[in-house]
């Protein structure tokens, strides 16, 4: 058996390559957009993909299924229950597909989404205990998918989450304690709330150390999975939906074209959002007025998908060498209107100084001169509530970055502004968007509560 997981670290994202190496048939699950690693490691070995499954309708990225079935004939396969656009196996509760000697055993498992499904992995037809489970966004190592995701969509978390108890009792928790466990996600996913940096246990392991698997009532469960659950970026939707449908497919191997400065505000003036890709201090030196800042060192797709508009055009401000990447990196999450990219960005500020702008960064002693000389000063916490329980800046309003858009009436853009995340970076993007929104006076925290925090410890011995 050739059995690979693919880790996606910007997106906390892993996917499945599962080979015969008899018979050279393969089966790649929840494969990500850009597909070219499936394919690599498909020729390395020797494979044929014969079948891309589906664990659920990802709503987190936008999976490359239409992909990779147009690029080698494979079928798609999801769950009974699903619905897809496109054509598709239904592969029912209990069915067995056979590779040669190794063989996959799909077992339903609503809960995270209705049509979820996991897929056991026994490397041996006579083996007695399976080589794996692959769980998607059902189990995860150390937490369970959320219920809630689908609320607003006319499914209670209170059902969702219901299921989800009887699908891991019933379907996962009846497999064997030696079981490898590989989930869809691991740590940083907004798909759960305590996921682990671990990227697979066993279900031996799970049983005794998960909190969601202690042995409660049904009752008692869903309100442990629903309670303290990050806001999912805005985004989530859009990419529910997308995975569903017939879409354009995404070629990786192009670069966004090359845009001179005038092309570029000419973009901006239509629509466009400038997209600076650049570290939080290299923008606020100096930048295109009117760009978002959302560096490429950190959860770029994720938070993108949390400030941006989905399916509008994007222009981006990066390394030529980064631009492809960069736009691939969108890709990932469904936004593919990237128009093109500003090509010497550096040089191009540094020769047009009127339309540059820099941006304001302040350190915990500009913050706390801020607090004591401005009464009508208004701070702002963009980070996620678990992060936010351990503590706050007194009077600041809670508006975490994966909501800003949706938020951002909350807040009053006449008022001098200072936003703060746990570091730095993610103040970046919530500061540089609300100034593009037409906040007067934003600025950002140097360190985030950290900063604060140690000068706080400092202070008081």
């Amino acid at each position: 058996m050739i059995f690979e997981q693919h880790y996606l670290e910007c997106l906390s994202q892993a996917s499945y390559l599962i080979g015969d190496e008899t018979t050279g048939k393969a089966v790649v699950i929840d494969p990500r957009r850009d597909i070219a690693p499936y394919l690599e490691s498909a020729a390395e070995h020797g494979l044929t993909i014969e079948m891309v499954i589906e664990t659920h309708f990802h709503a987190d990225f936008l999976s490359g299924h239409l992909e990779l079935a147009a690029a080698t004939g494979a079928a798609i396969g999801y769950g009974s229950v699903a619905e897809p656009e496109f054509e598709s196996l239904a592969l029912d509760d209990g069915e067995r597909i056979m590779l040669g000697d190794v063989i996959l055993e799909i077992r339903h498992t609503p809960g995270h989404t209705p049509e979820s499904i996991s897929v056991v992995v026994f490397e041996h037809a006579d083996d007695d205990v399976p080589h794996a489970v692959l769980t998607g966004d059902s189990l995860f190592i150390g937490d369970v998918g959320r219920p809630d995701l689908l609320s607003s969509k006319g499914v209670s978390a209170e059902e969702l989450g219901g299921q989800l108890y009887d699908s891991l009792h019933d379907k996962l928790l009846t497999l064997p304690d030696e079981t490898r466990v590989y989930p869809g996600h691991g740590a940083g996913s907004a798909c759960g709330k305590n996921l682990s940096t671990d990227t697979w246990s066993t279900i031996g392991d799970q049983r005794r150390n998960n909190y969601a698997l202690a042995s409660m009532s049904k009752d008692e469960f869903v309100a442990a999975v629903t309670e303290g659950q990050t806001a999912p970026p805005a985004y989530f939707a859009f990419d529910a939906g997308l995975n569903r449908e017939i879409r354009p497919l995404l070629d990786e191997s192009a670069s966004p074209p090359r845009l001179d400065l005038a092309a570029t505000i000419s973009a901006q003036r239509g629509g466009a959002v400038v997209l600076d890709t650049r570290d939080p201090n290299e923008f606020a030196a100096g930048h295109l007025i009117g760009s978002i800042n959302i560096g490429m060192a950190g959860r770029y797709a994720e938070f993108a998908g949390g400030v941006l508009q989905p399916g509008g055009p994007i222009v981006l401000v990066t390394d030529p060498d980064m631009a492809r990447e960069a736009k691939n990196r969108l890709g990932r999450i469904g936004f593919d209107n990237v128009v093109g990219y500003l090509a010497d960005p550096v040089a191009t500020f540094l020769e047009n100084p009127a339309e540059v702008r820099q941006s304001s960064r302040v350190d915990v002693e500009g913050l706390l001169t801020a607090m004591r000389d401005r009464a009508d000063l208004q701070l702002v916490d963009v980070r996620q509530p678990g992060e936010t329980a351990g503590g706050v800046i007194d009077g600041a309003f809670l508006v975490p970055l994966t909501q800003l858009n949706e938020q951002l009436t909350r807040l009053d853009a006449s008022k001098p502004t200072i936003v703060y995340c746990a570091g730095g970076f993610r103040s970046s993007i919530a500061a540089s968007r609300m100034a593009l929104a037409g906040f007067v006076d934003v600025a950002d925290l140097l360190g985030g509560y950290g900063a604060w925090e140690s000068a706080r410890a400092v202070a008081n011995t």
